[in-house]
């Protein structure tokens, strides 16, 4: 249906609006018009999504100076579905312009007849009776659905929406790239570390020195070779449709879509593209100061903040940095013998400081590292003297590695334990136990992305362990005066498998402004939405942000599709029950088990298990395997278990619905508030929710967090 919102022509895509979403649009323009931040909370099965791509591209195009929209989403099965709600959203438009087009039209041949003597509303016949003469009739259908008629590239006079829309989204080489070596690859790291080995600048240039000499991408060298004519028609492009139009014109759909960022209209991708400073000068830099970001499903945005500065260090990983140290050093004196000019320039440009030598703003096929954080003194100060050579470099890292390894091995000994600093203190004795600088750990991180980059390494994965340190001291010595926005925990056990020795040193981040601060100083739009934005006040205090609009609406339709059970005693008898006192009771840990297991031997198809937090499922796992329970639980269904790694949890999601499909039956173990209740789409599937709190306002929360996730399945 179109139909006027204060003054705004909207385009909605279905036959009715619910009360809600009305109430959920007209909120959104408010914010729009006043230039500002906003809050909204509508619950889940509502259509946020529809009301949020249908008003802002309706704004869009009612207002051309209107920036792009960037639709920042969790996963890429989400992605995916707001394409394709974007597709309908855009060919309902289309259809709706080209009917009023044609009514105009219509209406302007009329004034022409009565213009020149001939009547419009009357015509006589052969016998000379007057009859009042047909209208033209209006054809009012429902917009095309469908992939092939609403994604992909339009092959209208006018384009996408009527107005020539670009749309696409843009997500990691794994699920981009259209080379079949590259594609053979098993993870992401060897997708990322097989598709930097083809289209490095150096390997380039020296396949056009020595032809045959190195192996390159011909899909990139196509992309490169077009040049400017590497343009997108208007449309809208989703990951399959990228990956269609990459190979039917030859290009690469991964450097592709990064170059037509700048020309689209609409962009939707991860939450990482514009919270992680690691990747998120690669898109962000380039929206400008008018563009609408929309985090959907943020929920936990806060963590996602949190989790994007900080760094974690284990025993495991320090081994392998001082390995990578002593590979960088064979490295340079490598360089020393054959190319020592190469490691001159460096020295120079370090000299002149980061921005000068173009390290921020490295060729968009190097592979480079990106800070967490750079102070202005590290972007405008040459690199300081003692770390401008790269075997002092060298040498100032490993003082690094083995301070940290000593004070591993502090925490794991007998006088160890749980440990809390602050950063000003951990630096403090860092400093005092291997005599270095403080100045110079700021300028760590920057300093191995300039070695990397001079050593031509084009596998960066190899280097992940040492680049955890060098980020490391980095962001510790960054923010190490002030107020205390880090804190440094040390644990003797930071595994998660019970009995597990795993010690591990983590920079954690308490201030989850610090990431999304630059957002909402740079973007006069930022709209923070999810269906469990409750207790919606604390949202402007976590992330230190005034909102002009903050609403939470609630479902004005009852659907009876609950039917609640609530369990108190098992099959014993014995009460049970989450909370915190009673969790680790092997009584209440059996009965948990059992009940499921029942369930899953009667319940023919899905069943979704949700548990309070991401620990409790784990050691509730390992209780049941002690014990058979699980054993017994994948004679009656496969067994799938959501992790904290998306891929991990998309893939494991897949294969949920692919047995539930085939008729095997499966049973999904989730964490409520986790990423598969905010992210996916289950359906058809018996929810057994395992919760008990005892704090009332966490209670609060937690509970309208439980019911919306029932809601949804």
């Amino acid at each position: 249906m179109r139909f006027d919102l204060d003054g705004l022509d909207v385009f909605f895509p279905y036959d009715r609006v619910y009360l809600e979403q009305h109430q959920y649009m007209r909120s959104l323009k408010q914010s729009l018009d006043a230039g500002g931040h906003c809050l909204l909370e509508m619950p889940t099965g509502t259509g946020k999504t529809v009301c949020l791509l249908s008003l802002i591209t309706s704004y869009q195009f009612a207002n051309p100076s209107a920036g792009k929209l960037v639709y920042c989403t969790r996963t890429v099965p989400e992605m995916n579905h707001v394409v394709e709600e974007l597709g309908t959203v855009l060919a309902y438009r289309a259809e709706q312009l080209a009917i009023a087009e044609q009514q105009t039209a219509d209406v302007e041949m009329e004034d022409i007849s009565a213009e020149n003597g001939e009547s419009g509303l009357s015509e006589a016949n052969s016998d000379g009776a007057v009859r009042p003469k047909k209208k033209p009739k209006r054809i009012v259908g429902k917009p095309k659905r469908g992939r092939e008629h609403t994604l992909g590239p339009i092959a209208t006079a006018k384009g996408a929406g009527g107005s020539g829309v670009l749309a696409l989204c843009l997500s990691s080489r794994r699920n981009m790239c259209i080379h079949e070596r590259v594609m053979a690859e098993s993870d992401r790291e060897a997708v990322d570390a097989a598709c930097r080995s083809m289209t490095a600048s150096w390997v380039v240039e020296q396949a056009k020195n020595r032809p045959g000499s190195m192996e390159t991408c011909s899909y990139y060298n196509n992309f490169q070779e077009a040049g400017e004519a590497t343009t997108m028609p208007s449309g809208v492009y989703d990951l399959e449709e990228l990956k269609k139009w990459g190979q039917k014109r030859g290009w690469c759909p991964y450097y592709l879509t990064r170059q037509a960022i700048n020309h689209a209209n609409i962009l939707v991708f991860n939450y990482q593209y514009m919270l992680d400073p690691k990747v998120a000068k690669m898109v962000s830099k380039e929206l400008e100061a008018e563009s609408i970001i929309v985090f959907d499903e943020a929920h936990n945005i806060d963590s996602v903040c949190i989790e994007a500065l900080s760094v974690t260090i284990n025993d495991r990983g320090l081994e392998q940095a001082t390995r990578s140290l002593g590979r960088l050093s064979t490295e340079v004196k490598n360089i020393k013998n054959s190319d020592s000019q190469r490691l001159q320039e460096e020295y120079q440009n370090l000299v002149n400081g980061l921005i000068d030598q173009g390290l921020l703003d490295p060729p968009a096929n190097d592979s480079s590292l990106a800070s967490n954080a750079l102070a202005p003194d590290v972007l405008n100060e040459s690199v300081p003297g003692n770390i401008r050579r790269a075997e002092h470099f060298i040498q100032f890292m490993k003082k690094v590695v083995e301070h940290l390894k000593t004070r591993l091995r502090s925490v794991a000994g007998p006088n160890g334990g749980v440990k809390s600093e602050t950063p000003l203190a951990f630096l403090h004795r860092m400093t005092n136990g291997t005599s270095l600088e403080a100045k110079p750990l700021r300028f760590a991180y920057s300093r191995l992305s300039s070695l990397l980059r001079t050593l031509q390494v084009s596998n960066l994965d190899d280097f992940n362990s040492l680049t955890y340190v060098a980020d490391f001291v980095t962001l510790l010595a960054t923010y190490s005066e002030g107020v205390a926005k880090f804190a440094i925990i040390m644990e003797p056990n930071g595994s998660s498998v019970p009995g597990a020795s795993d010690p591990v040193i983590q920079l954690s981040c308490l201030d989850s402004s610090l990431a999304i601060a630059p957002l909402f100083k740079r973007f006069g739009s930022v709209v923070i939405t999810s269906g469990t934005l409750s207790p919606i006040d604390l949202y402007p205090k976590l992330l230190q942000f005034e909102p002009c609009v903050s609403e939470s609406l609630t479902m004005s339709t009852f659907r009876p599709c609950i039917r609640p059970l609530v369990i108190t005693r098992g099959s014993d008898q014995l009460a049970v029950s989450t909370k915190f006192d009673d969790r680790n009771d092997l009584g209440v840990v059996r009965n948990y088990g059992a009940m499921l297991v029942e369930l899953c031997s009667v319940i023919p198809d899905g069943v979704v298990a949700f548990f309070t937090s991401y620990s409790y499922m784990e050691s509730l796992i390992s209780e049941w395997d002690a014990i058979g329970i699980l054993r017994d639980l994948t004679k009656a269904k496969l067994v799938f278990i959501e992790t904290k790694d998306v891929v991990e949890t998309t893939l494991a999601l897949d294969n949920y619905r692919r047995a539930c499909d085939c008729g095997r039956g499966a049973v999904f173990l989730s964490v409520a508030r986790g990423k598969v209740r905010a992210n996916v789409w289950i359906d058809e599937a018996i929810c057994i929710l395992f919760s008990h709190n005892l704090s009332c306002t966490y209670r609060s929360r937690k509970e309208s967090t439980l019911i919306d996730t029932m809601v949804e399945l």
